[in-house]
């Protein structure tokens, strides 16, 4: 991501999320920042259509609106299932992904697997992604 555009994303999110605390500001910034990164590194056609009320980002590929949670192990948050399918069945999702984001420069995969059916992460999403975000590469777990 250009300078110029990371500048304007973080202006938009500070102007958009004002009534954010600077460290939910911080967080929505690093969630942009991994989305923007993730759609250049799958090589898609994406359109952005929301982040900013939500951690999950609903994008849409080819007419189909999708939505991507982002999770960092190392950094966890509360994963509700309701509340998922809710927003799901809310915003007309067809299909639900979850990205795990490594930053690591070796990434051990058995810590994501033992994390997907110790979670039943497989039951929700669609799809399943481990993406090394400094090597720029995305693997598809599920």
């Amino acid at each position: 991501m250009e300078l110029t555009t990371f500048q304007e994303l973080t202006e938009q999110i500070a102007v958009e999320c004002f009534y954010m605390t600077d460290c939910e500001q911080e967080e929505k910034v690093i969630q942009l920042i991994d989305l923007h990164h993730f759609i250049d590194c799958y090589h898609s056609n994406f359109t952005i259509l929301e982040y900013i009320n939500h951690p999950v980002n609903i994008i849409e590929e080819h007419g189909i609106k999708k939505g991507i949670l982002f999770y960092d192990i190392k950094h966890p948050i509360s994963l509700d299932f309701n509340l998922f399918e809710a927003f799901k069945r809310q915003n007309q999702l067809k299909e639900m992904w979850f990205v795990f984001v490594e930053e690591d420069a070796i990434a051990h995969s058995e810590k994501y697997f033992r994390f997907i059916i110790e979670n039943c992460i497989e039951i929700f999403y669609d799809k399943i992604f481990l993406f090394n975000f400094f090597q720029s590469t995305i693997k598809e777990l599920k």
